[in-house]
């Protein structure tokens, strides 16, 4: 399900008021590939229920350029919300997701091996809200760039 950030919020203060830990992570998702899938499942596995982030189309194009995104905001959403380990997506305008962490105010934050707590923009308002930061294993050889180049090379 993709819905607003007020409204994720809301999912997260009654998941949590139930019990439940939720998880939040956040990224472009440009041509989902199997990197992402095992990523986004290793993320649920951290709580309860996962709620993704998603850089809208104008944030890809400020993040990796022109030509990008690929797949547009609405189509990288259905395919996130359309994954078992993915209980919601919201799609944030951004350059990062510390306005999304300070409203959702999730247990966990979890990012991919290809960062560290350090290198996270994101990482004073995680701890700002209490929100435990996990930076999960990177699958070498998976990237979309990596795709986007696989493509272009044969179609030269």
């Amino acid at each position: 399900m993709t819905v607003p950030r007020a409204e994720a919020a809301e999912l997260v203060a009654r998941w949590q008021s139930a019990g439940e830990r939720v998880v939040f992570t956040n990224g472009c998702f440009d041509l989902i590939h199997a990197g992402h899938v095992r990523y986004l499942q290793a993320a649920r596995d951290l709580g309860d229920r996962l709620i993704v982030g998603l850089n809208s189309d104008r944030s890809v194009r400020e993040l990796k350029g022109a030509g990008r995104p690929i797949s547009p905001e609405r189509e990288r959403a259905e395919v996130l919300a359309a994954l078992r380990s993915v209980d919601a997506v919201l799609v944030f305008d951004e350059r990062t997701a510390t306005e999304t962490l300070l409203a959702l105010r999730p247990d966990v934050y979890a990012k991919g091996g290809d960062y560290t707590p350090d290198s996270l923009p994101e990482t004073p308002a995680a701890r700002e809200v209490g929100a435990t930061i996990e930076i999960l294993a990177f699958h070498e050889g998976r990237s979309t760039t990596q795709l986007i180049e696989t493509i272009r090379s044969i179609g030269a």
